[in-house]
């Protein structure tokens, strides 16, 4: 039987991370390079306590362009080029996350933002607005191979890098694939195990490889479920 319960990450009360904390990530900041701190970080990226935690955090703030308060960091999140991101308030990063930004890049978290475990987000040009949920194991591409000229492998051509943006409040299922240049537009649903193509309109849901638009959210239905 199923039964409904309160959301909790969404509704939570996101408190100031502690003055010392914050002065910790400027001391950080100011005396590591990234190597060093990559390398500290490596230390407590596999640990449950308060205190990996705690650190996991300072050295995010350390790394990143910019980091809000309340950032909830798990176990064994890798990433490339934190400081291309910047992350709001209240965001949660799920165990085994993959960043994976580019020195020349820029990737935007906004508040309350979900990225669920084993997410992988190749976030060269990458917007995720206010709470948007991001099922576990979804992923987004940022950029494609050219594939020209034809006689070159097709790894050895230009990379075409196309800005992605997922809007407040939508929700991406689990599994589900975004290609590079799509706009999930605010409010909208996407299936689990969709492969998303090409924009998807606000609040609509959408589901299938292609995705295809099902219907708009509260056009006559009960619920919207995520288990498209």
């Amino acid at each position: 039987m199923s039964r409904r319960v309160t959301a909790r990450h969404f509704n939570r009360v996101v408190k100031e991370d502690a003055r010392f904390e914050v002065e910790l990530a400027e001391h950080l900041r100011e005396n590591y390079n990234a190597t060093r701190l990559g390398e500290l970080y490596d230390r407590f990226t596999q640990g449950s306590s308060d205190f990996d935690h705690m650190m996991r955090r300072a050295i995010f703030r350390a790394l990143a362009r910019s980091m809000g308060h309340g950032v909830q960091v798990g176990r064994a999140v890798t990433f490339r080029h934190l400081e291309t991101f910047e992350i709001g308030n209240g965001v949660f990063i799920g165990d085994q996350a993959c960043l994976q930004g580019r020195h020349d890049g820029c990737c935007k978290i906004g508040d309350s933002t979900w990225i669920g475990p084993q997410s992988f987000l190749d976030a060269r040009a990458l917007t995720l607005e206010d709470c948007v949920g991001w099922g576990p194991g979804a992923k987004v591409l940022g950029s494609e191979h050219t594939g020209e000229p034809e006689n070159e492998p097709v790894m050895a051509t230009d990379l075409e890098i196309k800005p992605v943006r997922v809007g407040r409040g939508a929700d991406i299922g689990v599994n589900a694939v975004l290609l590079p240049g799509v706009t999930v537009g605010e409010g909208a649903i996407i299936g689990a195990g969709a492969v998303v193509t090409r924009d998807i309109p606000a609040h609509a849901v959408a589901a299938g490889v292609p995705a295809k638009i099902l219907r708009k959210r509260g056009a006559g239905n009960p619920a919207d479920q995520r288990r498209l």
